[in-house]
């Protein structure tokens, strides 16, 4: 088929709830995709984090094939060989004590909501059907009616109602808001470490490090959905890291399989996940063998490839570069490791025609809110790699001016 006819297709069968490029990609090679022309560009998105490790890791490929030859599912209805060697492996990675393992991102966060209402109600002493969770303004947990209730983005939730009650929304980055919103009802502070789809925003020094002694002392449990920002990305395998704090629930997913295969989990203290007795929560696929697998292997190369440390070396020389572009279409340029935005001014005629110019020089990136691209490559990017992708973005802010 040619791309009009894929492009045709998709229109006539498909719900329009995504607007992608129009590039029909059929492989992928560590940074670098084809379409079905031939035509090779360099993916700075990675499925919104989830290719950290690059496309078709050979070795996550090998372990996927592998499993996929032996046991695929058993449902947790029966225990399988690759779910406690995955327990003990990320619990040595990330020092948890529990795992609960999921499926998809926003699983791990309905999953995170359900059992820290539990022990707010089991451990804490809140009364029945009173917990409140509090949330950030502009955050992106996931796409749920629960989730989408307590976003702020008109998009995610116009139309969607009626929505779950229990969360209460503060603008992010504000450390004493968090302090001002906590009530006896409270149980839990839900918050990215950085706000990826709301255009990389960075909390400013110590806000993480304040929530931490926040919660603490409140005596409510601390959430970090680290789903975009976990697993390397930041140049930290977690972006508390940068911070020296440890959550009491931490969200992970996308990166945990490397792209092969959907995962997640949600990381937790004992005292919370303890709460969870047979038959409260489950999942058919949570836990299998094949996911179980993949992600065992997905975590080793991201540590034995030095990915996490590229990721901080990598970023810092895109950031330097892309914070020099005399562009005066550039508002602000953020980012820490290879989690990069580029914000336009507005009336730089949005961020949709930079992408697309970069697509026409071989480069993949994507728009968020209008007027901020998302630069995200997978953290294999090499150093001429990373200079061939900032020639090309040189390049088309020098062509496109203001």
């Amino acid at each position: 088929m040619s791309l009009p006819d894929y492009l045709e297709i998709e229109s006539r069968l498909g719900a329009h709830n995504y607007k992608p490029l129009d590039v029909v990609l059929t492989r992928g090679e560590g940074v670098w995709v084809w379409d079905t022309d031939g035509n090779r560009y360099m993916d700075c998105l990675s499925a919104y984090s989830a290719v950290n490790q690059g496309h078709c890791h050979p070795r996550i490929r090998d372990a996927l094939v592998e499993q996929a030859g032996r046991l695929t599912l058993t449902s947790r209805a029966f225990r399988n060989d690759q779910l406690a060697p995955f327990y003990e492996e990320i619990c040595a990675l990330t020092r948890s004590h529990k795992v609960l393992p999921m499926n998809s991102g926003a699983e791990a966060v309905e999953s995170a909501i359900k059992t820290v209402r539990k022990w707010g109600y089991q451990v804490k002493g809140v009364e029945p059907g009173r917990a409140e969770i509090i949330v950030c303004a502009d955050n992106f947990h996931g796409r749920t009616i629960a989730i989408v209730g307590f976003s702020t983005d008109p998009t995610a939730r116009d139309g969607f109602g009626p929505f779950a009650p229990g969360f209460t929304v503060i603008p992010f980055g504000d450390a004493a808001a968090l302090e001002a919103a906590i009530t006896p009802n409270t149980i839990a502070f839900l918050v990215e470490p950085i706000q990826g789809e709301a255009g990389v925003i960075i909390p400013p020094e110590g806000y993480l490090r304040r929530v931490r002694d926040i919660c603490t002392k409140a005596g409510i449990m601390l959430i970090l959905d680290e789903i975009q920002t976990g697993l390397g990305r930041t140049g930290k395998l977690l972006a508390e890291e940068h911070e020296g704090i440890e959550a009491d629930l931490t969200l992970i997913g996308k990166a945990l399989s490397g792209g092969f295969y959907p995962v997640s989990a949600v990381l937790s203290n004992s005292e919370v996940l303890g709460v969870l007795k047979p038959g409260e929560h489950g999942s058919t696929f949570g836990g299998n063998p094949l996911a179980c697998a993949v992600a065992r292997m997905a975590l080793k190369v991201l540590v034995e490839e030095g990915m996490i440390d590229n990721a901080a070396r990598q970023g810092a020389v895109i950031l330097d570069r892309l914070r020099a572009l005399p562009s005066p279409a550039i508002k602000a340029v953020r980012g820490r490791g290879l989690m990069i935005a580029i914000e336009l001014h507005p009336e730089a005629g949005g961020a949709r025609r930079v992408c697309e110019a970069l697509q026409g020089q071989g480069l993949l990136c994507k728009e968020t809110h209008t007027h901020t691209i998302r630069l995200a490559p997978p953290l294999v990017i090499t150093d001429d790699q990373v200079a061939w992708a900032l020639e090309r973005v040189e390049g088309v802010f020098g062509r496109l001016g203001g």
